[in-house]
């Protein structure tokens, strides 16, 4: 196997030289740092992991705390490609990843916390889970640096979707349509589900629409036979409502599924829109109008910014990292003229 000597001799630079780059020291150049690196990657080096933790004090390993109460595990349309795009950025910069459980069950139970310190854990993101239990709230104030993904505490470090922007330009273009009785089926009262309420219910009392008694229904996130349930019920009241926006894409396919059941044709009787443009939504017919989020850019977010608060890099107050969002236009809304 090549060493560092090996790497040092090639280049025709000093094995200080080669140790810095490999570890990313600041005082050699971007170019020779680059240019050591793809030498070492040719002659498939690997430095000598333990040794580097020992010496550095750290175990170069991030936990990833996701607990999916739908038990839909790393199937999770959004959070599976968020968690991908958090891997992928943390093995570019040298870190592990290892998935933490509380063994809840077993006779030797460890609290999240526990977990984290018996591996070792440098660090962690938070995704997708009850961010109030006690455990969790035990975690991000310990001293183990945590990054949290859509929900955001005072002085953590956070990265969070643009809800608030996105949520804004999908009634906006919905009220542009012509649209006044809208219908919301949002997901469990999580910080996101909260923050999409509060801005419907702005833009709506904005344009001097009002919300309709019964037309804002709490169900649960990515739940479709739910959502199909509640979609049913809206269309057999007394004020239909002529859009129906969902919680999340898989959400709004079980409502559009329980809408053709009715007999009902999208967008010609009822249109409908979702949240998060999951590949699937580009594939329904009609195209399903809805709100991209940036899965790949919040998983890589998450990662850069943990890493650096492990390194030490983050100076000066934590604040949340928006991520943007557009609107897809897509053909399930369409001019309302009733």
């Amino acid at each position: 196997m090549a060493s560092i000597k090996d790497i040092a001799e090639i280049c025709g630079v000093s094995v200080a030289t080669v140790s810095k780059a490999l570890n990313d020291k600041d005082d050699i150049s971007e170019k020779t740092k680059a240019h050591i690196k793809e030498v070492a990657k040719q002659m498939s080096y690997f430095p000598q992991y333990y040794a580097r933790a020992i010496r550095m004090n750290k175990s170069f390993n991030l936990g990833v705390l996701f607990v999916d109460e739908a038990m839909s595990g790393l199937t999770h349309d959004y959070f599976a490609h968020i968690l991908n795009s958090f891997k992928n950025t943390a093995e570019k910069r040298g870190y592990d990843i290892t998935f933490i459980n509380s063994n809840k069950g077993n006779k030797q139970h460890k609290t999240f916390l526990e977990h984290c310190r018996y591996r070792g854990l440098d660090g962690v993101v938070i995704a997708c889970i009850d961010f109030y239990n006690p455990e969790v709230v035990s975690l991000i104030n310990s001293d183990i640096p945590t990054v949290s993904i859509d929900m955001h505490f005072n002085n953590h470090l956070c990265v969070i979707s643009d809800n608030d922007t996105g949520m804004r330009e999908l009634v906006e273009y919905i009220i542009s349509m012509g649209h006044k009785r809208i219908a919301y089926i949002h997901g469990d009262l999580s910080d996101v589900s909260k923050h999409r309420i509060s801005v419907l219910k702005k833009t709506l009392k904005e344009h001097e629409i009002r919300l309709r008694s019964g037309h804002l229904i709490k169900s649960e996130y990515r739940n479709p036979e739910m959502a199909a349930a509640f979609t049913k019920e809206l269309m057999t009241g007394k004020a239909k409502p002529t859009c129906i926006i969902y919680p999340d894409d898989y959400s709004a396919i079980g409502g559009i599924t329980a809408l053709n059941e009715m007999g009902l044709s999208v967008p010609e009787d009822v249109s409908v829109a979702g949240f998060d443009d999951i590949f699937i939504s580009s594939q329904l017919k009609p195209r399903l109008t809805t709100v991209h989020q940036d899965m790949e850019a919040i998983g890589n977010c998450a990662a850069e910014k943990l890493i650096d608060l492990i390194e030490g890099k983050l100076k000066g107050n934590i604040t949340p990292e928006f991520i943007p969002t557009s609107l897809v236009k897509g053909e399930s809304v369409i001019e309302c003229k009733q």
